[in-house]
């Protein structure tokens, strides 16, 4: 079973999670098998991608999608991880180029500082007018050099958007997707510190960085073949058997599509008409696949027209017209 843990390390302002996406991540690969899967590359990143994207939801009290998106102008065009509120998740790729044996991230994505790394959160309850909230990072740093891990990238933007240092470590295979984060909280009171004098605020300061930084080192000399293959207690012993830390109760992740077929319908209602009729012309109907879970929609003529006779108001997938 997948899970997901939350703790905090007793009397620190350090708070930290570790999830393992196991029969989730197999499910989001099993739903890809048809369509020939993904090179092990690609199937690395989106497992990486999957795996944060979980964290990052359970990070903040939002009820609405998570989406993760990774995109720019190399052999992968675009890779997504959404997450529900429930921890619910789905995830895919659109590879349109050869992958190479070995490619970094600025290969798959980046070949020319196009690429960009996009955090969308998306309320299930908008209210007239909201738009999703969108934050989006190059994935190069100031100097514009290219950065190779995506875990950097993610801790670069939640210290835009968050202003709290993240230590992120994510690796992936064909059975687990996991992560490992820490992060800085807040402390009570800290806006108080402004009114005392500097040398007591700079040495409050001082303490709980360092606090950070130990902690967040630890969990540096986690190797990737420890984070796939050991489970949470041993993970957790390993790295911080000298750090009091107190565990909540823990998470299940799981496999979930949103995908339905209003929201197919949707999807054909913004094409216009006259596209739908060009498509049931030439081919007799519309046949649209689930990009996050293969799920196959027909849409014939009478199905087609009463698309724009009624009214649909959910939102559509990323879908493929075939």
């Amino acid at each position: 079973m997948s899970e997901l843990h939350k703790f905090i390390f007793d009397g620190l302002p350090v708070r930290g999670m570790l999830v393992r996406l196991t029969d989730s991540w197999q499910e989001i690969l099993k739903r890809r098998q048809v369509a020939g899967g993904y090179p092990l590359e690609v199937m690395h990143l989106l497992g990486e991608m999957t795996a944060a994207g979980a964290l990052m939801q359970s990070n903040i009290k939002f009820n609405g999608a998570l989406i993760l998106q990774i995109f720019g102008d190399g052999p992968v065009k675009l890779a997504v991880a959404e997450v529900q509120p429930d921890l619910s998740l789905r995830a895919t790729a659109t590879v349109t180029g050869t992958v190479d044996a070995g490619s970094s991230l600025s290969q798959l994505v980046n070949l020319n500082n196009e690429g960009r790394c996009a955090i969308t959160l998306d309320p299930k309850d908008k209210l007239p007018g909201q738009q999703p909230y969108q934050g989006v990072v190059p994935l190069y740093g100031d100097g514009r050099e290219k950065i190779e891990n995506l875990s950097e990238v993610l801790e670069h933007y939640m210290l835009q958007s968050e202003q709290l240092d993240t230590r992120l470590i994510l690796a992936a295979d064909g059975n687990v997707a996991a992560g490992l984060l820490i992060q800085r909280l807040p402390v009570k009171g800290q806006g108080n510190l402004a009114g005392r004098l500097d040398r007591e605020a700079n040495e409050d300061q001082i303490g709980i960085n360092e606090d950070y930084k130990r902690i967040a080192m630890l969990a540096g000399t986690l190797k990737r073949e420890e984070l796939l293959t050991l489970d949470v207690d041993t993970i957790l012993r390993r790295l911080f058997w000298e750090e009091p830390h107190t565990r909540f109760e823990p998470l299940s992740p799981s496999f979930g599509c949103s995908c339905s077929r209003e929201r197919v319908g949707n999807m054909l209602r913004s094409l216009g008409t006259a596209e739908i009729e060009s498509i049931i012309a030439e081919r007799g109907k519309v046949d649209v696949a689930c990009e996050f879970c293969g799920a196959q929609y027909e849409f014939d003529p009478v199905d087609a027209a009463q698309i724009f006779t009624h009214q649909i108001s959910q939102q559509p997938p990323t879908p493929t017209v075939q």
